[in-house]
């Protein structure tokens, strides 16, 4: 069996900390990007690192 990548904490919380606070705010999250204004600002964002990414010539990958 593969070990688990654990991801990189640089921050002064500990990892249950830190996984604590997602697993507290990740239903508020995901209702926000469902959203129509979630959706709306995530288009928006989407076309800002677009800018970006041509004004830097860095290809910008959809998820």
């Amino acid at each position: 069996m593969a070990k688990k990548k654990k991801p990189v904490n640089r921050s002064n919380w500990t990892d249950t900390a830190v996984e604590t606070f997602a697993r507290c705010v990740w239903q508020d999250i995901v209702t926000f990007f469902e959203s129509e204004e979630g959706q709306r600002e995530f288009t928006a964002w989407q076309q800002e690192q677009a800018a970006k990414g041509e004004e830097s010539d860095t290809p910008i990958e959809a998820a």
